[in-house]
């Protein structure tokens, strides 16, 4: 085992030792991965190396002004080794980063949760043909589905078969004609024509149409044999096709759909939103854009801050901005009514329209104003995400309000995050609400 061998299996103790999802999501440094690139920490593990210091010129085996196998005693703790007096370094350690796509990310995140979303196409972009598993009724020869008219023709052959020989010596019982022969082989399921008999009776001679005095003498002396019995010994000499019966192939039109995406990102930003609520919320959102940026052919983001009134913002503005002003949650709606409208139709792409702050809004305004827009927005998923580091605000009430009139709702989902511990169950929940909508 040489040193490659050690070089790499200490490159695979650190990629073991990268942070756990969940645990990256409550705690990681989030600001250090990009919207197409998520990189969770790794621990390094210092690599084994051979050390020269250059200024020891002694001897091998010899220490500085000791005589040759005189005892050198213990090491002396040098400048630089460690902390005095025994205690434990303060330093954190070095780090370096996993880096994964969103893909990946949202398949992990996936695994964790235990979950499985199946995007939807709704933009067609392509058709193109599949295999021949069609069919029509008109089209040219060479699409005939012969394997299928044979098979129709063999059934009705078969349908339609008798033992004409059996048929034939009932023909000959005295007394019996073709409409008394006609009417015995319809009580024994014959399928056989009153023409055919009546040219069959015509061909007899005057002895032959009595040889048997009874039916009961002509089925005691004359044996029936099966189709199947017949088929064997003679086989098969024609099938009767039909028109009708002919199927042409064609192919399967197949739509390829891009499974496009716009998820419009909601936060308060009033003077409320304190530090410690803007990192929840920012804990929770930039997962969910991560995970379904991986889960969708192309998403794109929408930003939107909200006092009493709502603007657009960019994502770097989106979770550090903060303002002085009161808060009307509905400002954000309708500017995002608007947005999707212009930008976004509802029958070319999937939406996502997810909120965040404390729960407190104006007088009247959730249930007057916010509700009512979110039932007119049409979205694959709604969610409001309460954050709360110190419990509910008197006047926090907003999240509640909507759980209550959404509770039968299989489209909106409310979370509450009052620390880092309770992003990834937020996540759950939203993300869960949307795998059963489904």
């Amino acid at each position: 085992m040489g040193l490659e061998d050690d070089l790499e299996r200490y490159r695979e103790v650190g990629e073991e030792r990268r942070q756990d999802l969940a645990e990256f999501i409550q705690y990681g440094d989030l600001g250090q991965s990009r919207p197409d690139e998520v990189k969770i920490p790794i621990k390094i593990v210092d690599l084994p190396e051979f050390a020269y210091d250059q200024r020891d010129m002694g001897g091998v085996g010899q220490g500085e002004g000791a005589e040759e196998g005189q005892p050198v005693g213990e090491p002396q703790p040098q400048p630089g080794d460690g902390d005095e007096d025994g205690e434990p370094g303060e330093e954190g350690g070095e780090h370096e980063y996993y880096e994964m796509d969103p893909e990946e990310f949202a398949q992990e995140l996936d695994e964790e949760l235990g979950l499985d979303l199946e995007p939807k196409g709704k933009k067609v972009i392509e058709e193109k043909e599949g295999d021949f598993t069609d069919m029509t009724r008109t089209g040219p020869s060479s699409t005939l589905d012969f394997e299928r008219l044979f098979k129709k023709g063999l059934k009705r052959k078969l349908a339609m078969d008798f033992d004409r020989e059996y048929v034939r010596e009932a023909l000959k019982v005295d007394g019996m004609g073709p409409s008394s022969v006609f009417e015995w082989a319809r009580g024994e399921n014959i399928p056989v024509s009153k023409a055919w008999l009546e040219e069959e009776y015509a061909d007899l001679s005057s002895d032959e149409k009595t040889t048997w005095t009874s039916m009961e003498e002509m089925e005691a002396n004359v044996e029936q044999s099966s189709t199947a019995e017949r088929i064997r010994r003679d086989g098969v000499d024609s099938i009767p096709f039909r028109r009708e019966d002919e199927r042409y192939r064609y192919p399967e039109i197949i739509e390829e759909r891009e499974k496009n995406v716009v998820v419009v990102n909601i936060r308060d930003v009033s003077g409320s939103m304190r530090e410690k609520k803007r990192e929840l919320v920012e804990r929770t959102f930039t997962p969910l854009d991560w995970y379904l940026t991986g889960k969708y052919d192309h998403a794109e983001f929408v930003y939107i801050a909200h006092d009493a009134e709502a603007w657009e913002v960019d994502r770097d503005e989106f979770f550090g901005i903060r303002s002085g002003g009161g808060t009307r949650i509905s400002s954000a709606y309708e500017l995002a009514a608007a947005i999707l409208e212009e930008e976004y139709p509802w029958a070319d792409w999937n939406r996502y329209v997810f909120a965040a702050g404390d729960s407190e809004n104006s007088s009247n305004d959730t249930e007057e104003q916010v509700i009512p827009l979110m039932e007119q927005i049409p979205a694959n998923l709604h969610a409001y995400v309460e954050t709360q580091p110190s419990g509910n605000a008197i006047n926090a009430t907003h999240a509640e309000e909507v759980e209550r009139h959404f509770r039968e709702s299989g489209d909106v989902a409310v979370a509450y995050v009052s620390s880092p511990e309770d992003v990834v169950d937020a996540i759950y929940t939203i993300l869960s609400t949307e795998e059963e909508a489904q």
